[in-house]
């Protein structure tokens, strides 16, 4: 087993993976920018390098400064927690290269599942239904009018290499396509380098559905339940909860079955997640994320099982059992974000049976202005949703984060409303809570 590991990333994630490798007796090197030298995984960590400014692409995406660091501090792994380059392939073959266990799949099973035509073409090589659109890349105005038509208005455009909401427009008429595959294209290639697009039908208000999986390289695949993430801001997940109430039995052993198909089939390794659009009966793969997720916290507490620990023990090739999960009772996240910047001048951190606060937050720390918004994870357990539900109002009314602005109270607001206390909503759910509270 390893002795060593080099975590390539900040904040929420790297304290996660820290705790984890503590546990295990792995020790830990963190990296940071120079605004990050006061964050709590630099403190945690047993050794910490200072990688460059507050930019990215000087510091966090600075693929030489990472493997530089973790060469000379004698790591033998390196770790890319969440973001910036852990779904990168090229990133992923540099370390390994320079002879560095990379905690995730292989580059090219990254590779193959970030493009996400070729992804696509994938799933239906291993029997998982697809939502209906291009079969390959858009590359006229005369391709995109085509899948339009035959989609059925509105569709949406995606970058290949896309996620998170960049490079993706959605129209509703023929009209206003050739421009907004223009835009899409612009987007796709600013932000990933890549300006291939490709065009979907949209479902104006589907439930977004994953699967958590863990696969040891060798065709052996775990899955530990679903998670429910259809409650969104622009694309990006507000509340997170397992299992989900929109999946039944039967559609559930269907999910199972394909991902079984697909993971085993490509022999994936380490953590990933499968995505779902799911409208009333039916479901249609949408990507894979060939990385932990954010969220894989609500599965763990269903599970029993350490993500992060199952991922480092299967990338550095120890047997695992594989054997089925037994999931218990309903897990909820709340991601907690960061309005304003500045500095902590109080923070009160809710407890009690069944609750979990992931964060990197301390006293007195400054929160600063150059990454993800996203600060804290509130996550609860209980025997169902309607506990579960009530247990996370209350540790939301416990935590108090003073000195700088969140959405906590946007947060208790959003887990009272009465649609999504019915469990019977889809992506569109906060657009028409927002509209309402406007109106």
């Amino acid at each position: 087993m390893i002795k060593r590991l080099l975590i390539a990333n900040r904040g929420e994630i790297a304290v996660r993976i820290i705790r984890t490798c503590r546990e295990m007796g792995i020790e830990t090197v963190a990296v940071y920018s120079i605004p990050d030298k006061d964050c709590m995984h630099v403190r945690m960590a047993d050794k910490a390098v200072c990688i460059g400014p507050a930019a990215s692409e000087k510091s966090y995406l600075n693929t030489n400064a990472l493997i530089t660091a973790a060469v000379k501090s004698n790591c033998e792994a390196i770790h890319p927690g969440v973001g910036f380059l852990s779904e990168s392939a090229e990133f992923a073959r540099k370390v390994q290269k320079a002879g560095l266990i990379w905690i995730g799949p292989d580059p090219e099973t990254i590779e193959l599942l970030g493009d996400k035509i070729r992804a696509r073409e994938t799933a239906l090589k291993y029997g998982l239904p697809v939502t209906p659109g291009s079969n390959g890349a858009i590359k006229s105005k005369k391709d995109a009018v085509k899948v339009a038509a035959e989609c059925g208005y509105p569709v949406i455009i995606k970058a290949a290499s896309g996620g998170g909401g960049k490079g993706m427009r959605i129209v509703s008429r023929e009209d206003d396509l050739e421009e907004n595959c223009r835009i899409a294209s612009s987007e796709a290639e600013k932000n990933f380098g890549d300006k291939t697009i490709y065009i979907e039908k949209y479902m104006t208000n589907p439930r977004h559905v994953e699967l958590q999986v863990l696969a040891d390289g060798k065709g052996n695949v775990q899955i530990l339940g679903e998670r429910d993430c259809s409650l969104q801001k622009n694309h990006q997940k507000l509340v997170e909860e397992s299992p989900s109430p929109a999946v039944t039995d039967d559609m559930r052993k269907k999910m199972y079955q394909g991902a079984q198909n697909l993971f085993s089939g490509l022999k994936y390794k380490g953590a990933g997640t499968i995505e779902f659009l799911v409208e009333e009966n039916s479901f249609y793969f949408m990507e894979v994320n060939a990385r932990i997720q954010v969220e894989h916290t609500v599965s763990e507490m269903i599970s029993g099982v350490d993500i992060v620990r199952r991922q480092i023990l299967a990338c550095c090739g120890v047997n695992c059992d594989m054997s089925p999960v037994s999931l218990q009772g309903w897990a909820i996240e709340a991601r907690i974000n960061a309005l304003t910047p500045g500095k902590i001048t109080d923070l009160c951190v809710p407890g009690g049976f069944g609750v979990r606060f992931d964060s990197f937050l301390y006293r007195d720390y400054t929160v600063v202005p150059f990454y993800d918004s996203m600060i804290a994870k509130l996550i609860v357990h209980d025997i169902n949703r309607e506990c579960a539900l009530k247990k996370l109002k209350r540790a939301l009314d416990e935590l108090e984060i003073e000195g700088i602005k969140t959405n906590i109270e946007e947060q208790k607001k959003l887990i009272q409303n009465q649609k999504f206390v019915s469990g019977k909503f889809g992506t569109s759910l906060y657009a028409e809570i927002t509209q309402g509270e406007n109106q």
